[in-house]
């Protein structure tokens, strides 16, 4: 996968895991035009995406990711992984070598991006692919390290059921996420007993089937929050019966109610 590093706009396309630096950084900004979509490849360099402005979905081994503005999300070296975004996106992007990067998370995850990071990786960016090493480059990767290590996680990460029948469902409820059903309805269109359901969604995703359910509801309300639908909309378009129900069921997942979280995250707050 090619990248243009911002400070170097005329420079030829590279790859990341060809470039003997520890760090390869550039920033991303990409207009409402139709969205972007990475078909499954891997780095050997580990790689973090950090999101300004927009929402990007990225499909990491078993899981699915939603990543909101002011957000980002950690993919270890090696791991096969698929993006997409719809709509204008804003952010940064930087490939971290294994060899300095050996304490940071062996498994995806997305976490919260604080100030200083995010200055980390915008100073990142700025530097030519082969910069100087030593001094105060060596400095900089070193924080940026110190601080992607300690970096809160978000619980923004839908597991990915393999089992054929599961899969099915999974994709059937995507499709239609208003559709709450019965577990024994599920079970019936996937050709299964309701028992053999529940135990395989658990042992495939490690949650029981209303968790996952729910969990589901999570990732695509903060997606489509991310996108600009509003608290009404995303509540019918998941199936709720009233705003307030779908509020309170997203402030207990993830600490703050729709619009404050999604203030939080708007690009023009420190």
């Amino acid at each position: 996968m090619p990248i243009l590093n911002v400070a170097d706009a005329d420079a030829d396309w590279v790859e990341p895991d060809d470039v003997p630096r520890p760090i390869v950084a550039f920033g991303a900004t990409m207009d409402d035009v139709g969205g972007i979509e990475l078909d499954h490849h891997r780095h050997r360099k580990g790689q973090i995406i950090l999101v300004q402005r927009g929402a990007l979905s990225c499909e990491v081994e078993g899981g699915l990711w939603i990543v909101p503005p002011r957000s980002a999300i950690w993919i270890p070296g090696g791991a096969l992984h698929a993006v997409k975004a719809s709509g204008a996106l804003e952010g940064y992007n930087a490939f971290i070598d294994p060899d300095v990067g050996a304490g940071l998370p062996s498994a995806c995850r997305a976490v919260s991006v604080t100030p200083l990071l995010r200055e980390l990786l915008t100073r990142a960016a700025h530097l030519p692919y082969l910069y100087e090493e030593g001094g105060a480059n060596s400095r900089l990767v070193s924080v940026l390290l110190d601080e992607l290590a300690a970096a809160q996680v978000e619980d923004l990460h839908l597991p990915m059921p393999t089992d054929r029948r599961l899969r099915g469902i999974v994709e059937a409820m995507m499709a239609s996420p208003a559709a709450r059903g019965t577990l024994d309805s599920w079970a019936k269109r996937a050709g299964m007993s309701e028992r053999t359901l529940m135990r395989l969604i658990s042992r495939e995703t490690g949650m029981s089937f209303g968790r996952w359910r729910q969990q589901l509801g999570i990732v695509l309300a903060v997606k489509w929050l991310a996108g600009g639908a509003s608290i009404q909309t995303v509540a019918a378009d998941l199936g709720y019966e009233s705003t307030p129900s779908f509020v309170t069921m997203f402030r207990k997942a993830l600490g703050a109610a729709p619009g404050r979280y999604m203030a939080e995250r708007h690009p023009g707050k420190a």
